[in-house]
C-alpha cells in the first residue's frame, strides 16, 4: 500500500496527525508493505520569511476573532498534543514561509528519511520555537538526520526541487484538498484531519 500524505511544517494538527499515524503504522499487520510518501502543501504560502508577525493575532485575523480566544484555542490545542507527548510553545512560534523546509524534506525523501525531517522540522517550530526557514536552521536539521552539508548547502542556495514541491501543491489543488493532514491511500482511500489510530488501523489493514 502507498499512503501519501499533504502536510505543512506550521500546521499543529499535522504534527498530531503524523503522531497518531505512525502509532497506528507499527500496530497494522500490513507494516512492512506500507509506502509513506511526504507531500508539500503550504497553508499560506503568502508568508515572508524573517517577518516578525504575533501568532496569536495571525490566527485571531485568520478566523475571525479576539486575539483572546486565539490564545484560548491554542491553549487547547497544546492541551491536545500534550496527550500524544508533543510540546507546543505558541508563545516561541516564528511565523515564517515553508517553502524551504518543504524542499529539505524533498531532498530528505531522496534518502528516504522524509519522515525523520518531517519530525525534526515540526519540533524546530512548534517546540524550539525556531524560523524554519532560515538557512542555518535547515542547514542543522539537514545535518542532524544525516544528510550531507554539502548537499545541503547546494539545495538552499539553488532553485534545487522548487518544481517537486510546486508539483505536491498543485496536484493537492486538483484533488481540492483544502485541509491537512491529508492522508491518501493508494489513491482511493481518504482521511483528513485527526482521526483515531483505529481509524487508520482500518484503512492500513484493507
Amino acid at each position: 500500500m502507498r499512503v501519501e500524505i499533504w502536510s505543512d511544517i506550521v500546521c499543529p494538527y499535522c504534527y498530531m496527525g503524523k503522531r497518531i499515524f505512525e502509532a497506528a503504522l507499527k500496530k497494522s499487520s500490513h507494516a512492512s508493505d506500507i509506502e509513506v510518501i511526504w507531500r508539500s502543501y503550504q497553508l499560506d504560502p503568502t508568508l515572508a520569511s524573517g517577518e516578525k508577525i504575533d501568532f496569536y493575532q495571525y490566527m485571531a485575523d485568520m478566523e475571525g476573532v479576539s486575539r483572546e480566544e486565539a490564545i484560548a484555542e491554542a491553549k487547547e490545542v497544546a492541551a491536545k498534543a500534550k496527550k500524544l507527548g508533543l510540546i507546543y510553545n505558541f508563545d516561541k512560534v516564528v511565523m515564517t514561509n515553508t517553502f524551504d523546509a518543504h524542499r529539505l524534506i524533498h531532498l530528505a525523501s531522496k534518502h528516504k528519511i522524509a519522515g525523520l525531517a518531517e519530525e525534526k522540522l515540526h519540533k524546530a517550530y512548534f517546540t524550539d520555537g525556531l524560523d524554519v526557514s532560515d538557512k542555518n536552521v535547515l542547514l542543522n536539521i539537514g545535518k542532524e538526520i544525516g544528510l550531507d552539508e554539502n548537499e545541503v548547502l547546494q539545495l538552499l542556495n539553488s532553485d534545487a526541487v522548487n518544481e517537486e514541491v510546486y508539483n505536491d501543491i498543485e496536484e493537492a489543488n486538483s484533488l481540492n484538498l483544502y485541509y491537512v493532514p491529508f492522508f491518501l491511500f493508494n489513491r482511493k482511500h481518504i482521511i483528513t484531519g485527526i482521526v483515531s489510530e483505529e481509524d487508520f488501523l482500518k484503512v492500513l489493514n484493507i
